[in-house]
């Protein structure tokens, strides 16, 4: 009787992780990733970067089915049912202050979001934060994502946008954007501005040490506020 209560319990652990999903706008993948790798109705695991991967609206490939073959046959055929096709819209921006680089590559280019990653572009698609322990990316209907620090080994950190604040030591020296002594990373002020495969765009990592991404070309920044002179 205790095997076979184990044995359940066992059973219905396995299946509840099984069974996980991440919610709207949530990580579901990315190199060292060890949550759920689907998503809620209405999302899609979309792949941004070798660390993330982010629940977007959409729905996901065409669902198949196979067909059973007919009698005397032994190949079986498969089926592609037509469906809608991903899409992850830009909202407007809403209220609050931009982020923007203040020294070349990145001279006023803003901090915006792309697919999760957070990217430095032109101010056309800028948007607009609030900062307050957390930095919130503030939509015009209302809705959020916070910057968040990748915890990986490597000294440069990706920077994501996500449903849930999981960096809440960020602060201001001024006009310049920091982490604060809060955070795990202690006071640092560098970031990493990477080219990506999108021309005008920048990859944002926080810089801890000397390491840099490879197959990319990057340039030491800081970020700041509008001039608050």
């Amino acid at each position: 009787m205790k095997i076979s209560v184990l044995a359940a319990t066992f059973v219905g652990a396995l299946a509840t992780r099984v069974n996980a999903q991440a919610g709207a706008w949530g990580q579901c993948g990315g190199t060292g990733w060890t949550g759920p790798k689907t998503c809620v109705s209405g999302y899609v695991c979309t792949y941004s970067n070798e660390w993330y991967s982010q629940c977007l609206p959409g729905t996901g490939p065409p669902p198949t089915t196979t067909v059973a073959p007919p009698p005397g046959s032994t190949t079986s055929t498969t089926r592609t049912t037509s469906g809608p096709t991903t899409t992850s819209p830009n909202l407007p921006a809403g209220t609050g202050v931009q982020i923007r680089g203040v020294t070349a590559p990145v001279y006023h280019l803003y901090l915006q979001n792309s697919g999760g990653v957070a990217v430095l572009g032109p101010e056309a698609d800028a948007a607009r934060f609030t900062i307050s322990g957390s930095i919130s990316l503030n939509s015009s209907n209302g809705s959020k994502l916070y910057l968040n620090i990748g915890n990986v080994s490597t000294s440069y950190k990706p920077l994501t946008f996500d449903a849930t604040a999981t960096t809440t030591g960020w602060g201001l020296e001024g006009d310049t954007i920091i982490t604060t002594n809060a955070s795990p990373y202690g006071r640092q002020l560098n970031f990493l501005a990477c080219t990506s495969s999108k021309s005008g765009y920048y990859t944002m990592y926080l810089q801890t040490g000397n390491a840099v991404p490879s197959g990319t070309t990057c340039t030491m920044v800081t970020m700041h506020l509008p001039c608050l002179c």
